[in-house]
């Protein structure tokens, strides 16, 4: 049985940082590609951020390139998300997910519905202005 689980989020103002964590468990967690996806209010969901079963691959949503990086660390089975100068823009509820088995990045974001296996519950990020 596979679990996601997110944690890290909370209430930061403008300009701060976070960072998120996603352990998932499992399966062959450095076999998966891995995303981060969010959903505000009245919005669909989109991709953040994905990172490949090789971890130097990885992909992001322009309104977070230079901000936001993904990592992973295999020996934690834990996707990590760094995210900085926080922006109001980026309140939402963010969801970890696994992507499939020796899958790239790029892929795993722009089609979730096709390529993304699990989803994590969900944790709340609130940038205050």
């Amino acid at each position: 049985q596979v679990q996601v689980v997110e944690s890290g989020g909370g209430l930061v103002q403008t300009g701060g940082s976070l960072r998120l964590s996603c352990t998932a468990s499992g399966l062959a967690f450095g076999h998966y590609a891995m995303g981060w996806f969010r959903q505000a209010p009245g919005k669909e969901r989109e991709g953040v951020s994905c990172i490949g079963w090789v971890g130097s691959d990885t992909s992001y949503a322009d309104s977070v390139k230079g901000r936001f990086t993904i990592s992973r660390d295999n020996a934690k089975n834990t996707l990590y998300l760094q995210m900085n100068n926080l922006k109001p823009a980026d309140t939402a509820t963010y969801y970890c997910a696994t992507g499939k088995q020796f899958y790239d990045s790029y892929f795993t974001c722009q089609n979730p519905r096709a390529y993304i296996s699990y989803w994590g519950q969900g944790t709340q990020v609130t940038v205050s202005s």
